[in-house]
C-alpha cells in the first residue's frame, strides 16, 4: 500500500481554467508538489518535478500533456504559490475545519463516501486508470479565501467554483474552491 500524506488545493477560475496542487510531505517517493491543470478547451496537464513522478502519477490519473519541470514552491501558514512550467499560482485559505481522526478504509469507501458526495461532489474512494484502488482520508477542510494565477503573465481571472469537471480521475475536486489536508492510499 502506497501512501502519501499533504494537502491538496484546488479552485477554478473564471476564465474555465481548474487547478489542483498535490503538495505531499510523504509519501514513497518523498517529499514533493505538483500540479493538476484543467484548461478551457478540457485538456489536462499535469505539472511534475521529475520524470519518476510525472510516470507514477500520469499512471494512476488522466491527461494530455505531462510536463516535467522545475516547481519552486513557498508555503505559509494558511497559503501557497508555486511557480513551474510558466504557470504562477498564489492561494489563500481560512480556518481548517478539523475532523479528529483518522478513519478505517472500510468507513472512508462506505459512510464517508457517502457523505463526501452528497456534500462536496467529490468521491472518496474508486478505482484508477491502471486499476489501482485508492482511498481519500480527510483530515481537515478549508475554504479558499484568495487566489490568483497566471499562464507566461496572461492572467487566469477570479477564483470561482468548478463549473465543468476536471476528469483527472475517479475523484473530482470539491466544488468549491478548498484546501484539505489527507492521506490518498493506494493499493
Amino acid at each position: 500500500m502506497d501512501v502519501f500524506t499533504g494537502r491538496i488545493t484546488s479552485t477554478g477560475f473564471s476564465t474555465g481554467d481548474r487547478i489542483v496542487i498535490g503538495d505531499w510531505r510523504k509519501s514513497p517517493l518523498g517529499s514533493f508538489t505538483n500540479v493538476m491543470w484543467a484548461k478551457p478547451d478540457g485538456s489536462r496537464v499535469l505539472l511534475s518535478p521529475s520524470d519518476m513522478h510525472a510516470d507514477y502519477v500520469s499512471e494512476l490519473y488522466s491527461f494530455e500533456d505531462v510536463e516535467v519541470a522545475e516547481i519552486s514552491v513557498e508555503r505559509g501558514k494558511r497559503e501557497v504559490s508555486i511557480e513551474g512550467g510558466g504557470l504562477s499560482v498564489r492561494i489563500e485559505w481560512g480556518a481548517p475545519f478539523p475532523i479528529p481522526f483518522w478513519r478505517p478504509l472500510w468507513f472512508i469507501a462506505s459512510f464517508e463516501a457517502l457523505f463526501g458526495r452528497i456534500l462536496f461532489g467529490t468521491k472518496t474512494h474508486g478505482v484508477t486508470k491502471n486499476g489501482r484502488r485508492e482511498w481519500y482520508s480527510v483530515r481537515s477542510l478549508s475554504r479558499i479565501l484568495k487566489a490568483e494565477a497566471s499562464f507566461e503573465g496572461r492572467g487566469l481571472g477570479e477564483k470561482k467554483e468548478f463549473e465543468i469537471d476536471a476528469c483527472f480521475g475517479f475523484s473530482e475536486p470539491p466544488s468549491m474552491p478548498a484546501s484539505v489536508t489527507l492521506k490518498s492510499y493506494i493499493e
